[in-house]
């Protein structure tokens, strides 16, 4: 009598380190990559014939952090290039210089939002208690992009920690284009929350659904994404809260009596 075929184990879903031929992320991340750069794109672009026309002008400073965050966008899109053509050494060796670049990008981002809050200091245009967003952001990426160092021995977590690290970004891009589609914004936090990290969301919900369509999910992946989310939650939450208000108040006027 023949015997009945051996039941073939279920396929792991959950994977601490890639058991998979890293080229089958490749097209994923260039995908990822592109959807962010088109929100980047789109959203400047619709905002930046207002930003010319800014009374008062913005600060100079907003100039060179702009220049500075897309040179970042630039090396991730070199970086994720370099995969594509198997020259690995020269990714890690520009992954060096990207460091260096994080740094700068550490102390223009603060810069440039406390000088543009001190312009528009007390006008209708003035929102003190967005830095809430902006801190958010900042120290998404930070955090992310130290986490995503450490995995480096690690390359299929390693490259998921380093994208995600920079969608922590993609809200300023994306944010502009609902701005300039619905200027006053809506009520209530939820609402708030999507129509500034809308474009996050949306790149969050391709990066797990890519994975879990695939049985690749990372618990690094899905960890950071989830604390990425709560943080951008409590942001909005902060932004409409009284005392933070109040707080980040007083964090501009002493910025604008500093002059800087």
């Amino acid at each position: 009598m023949g015997t009945a075929p051996a039941l073939s184990e279920p396929r792991p879903i959950w994977h601490v380190r890639g058991t998979w031929n890293p080229r089958d992320d490749r097209r994923a991340f260039a995908v990822w990559l592109g959807v962010l750069w088109i929100g980047m794109i789109v959203g400047f672009s619709a905002d930046f014939p207002r930003y010319l026309r800014e009374n008062p002008a913005a600060p100079r400073v907003t100039y060179f952090h702009g220049a500075v965050f897309a040179g970042w966008l630039l090396i991730v899109t070199v970086q994720v290039l370099l995969v594509l053509k198997d020259r690995v050494a020269w990714h890690r060796k520009l992954g060096w210089f990207g460091l260096g670049w994080a740094c700068l990008m550490a102390v223009m981002a603060p810069w440039a939002a406390l000088a543009s809050d001190a312009v528009n200091l007390h006008l209708p245009s003035g929102d003190e208690a967005f830095l809430s967003v902006q801190i958010v952001d900042l120290g998404g990426f930070l955090l992310l992009l130290a986490w995503g160092i450490l995995l480096r021995t690690n390359p299929a977590a390693h490259k998921r920690i380093m994208i995600l690290a920079t969608v922590s970004l993609a809200d300023p891009g994306f944010a502009r284009f609902t701005q300039w589609l619905w200027p006053t914004g809506p009520n209530g936090v939820l609402p708030w929350f999507l129509w500034i990290f809308y474009g996050n969301v949306l790149l969050f919900t391709l990066m797990i659904a890519w994975d879990w369509s695939r049985g690749r999910l990372m618990p690094q992946m899905v960890s950071a994404t989830a604390g990425l989310l709560g943080a951008e939650y409590l942001a909005s939450l902060l932004h409409s809260w009284g005392p933070w208000k109040a707080l980040t108040l007083r964090w501009v006027q002493a910025w604008a009596r500093s002059n800087w």
